[in-house]
């Protein structure tokens, strides 16, 4: 399973929405959890790829050592 880009180009750009959606289907699929750290998604995603997903991390103040639930928790809240 790999990313795919939000937008086909020349310049591939690979958004942190796009990162956290490939997450969130990689802990559906019981493949990652919610606990591991951030780096263990280079698993999934090329080589060549993840040197600039983690330029967006870092853009958005995430690292690598953080939990994968960190970035994918979710904003939306149900009221009881």
């Amino acid at each position: 399973m790999y990313i795919t880009t939000a937008s086909p180009s020349s310049s591939i750009r690979y958004s942190i929405e796009t990162l956290k959606d490939e997450a969130r289907q990689l802990i559906e699929t019981g493949v990652v959890n919610r606990q591991q750290s951030i780096y263990t998604l280079c698993k999934y995603i090329p080589a060549r790829e993840w040197g600039e997903l983690e330029c967006e991390l870092e853009r958005y103040d995430y690292l690598l050592r953080d939990s994968i639930g960190d970035l994918v928790s979710y904003d939306n809240w149900e009221s009881d």
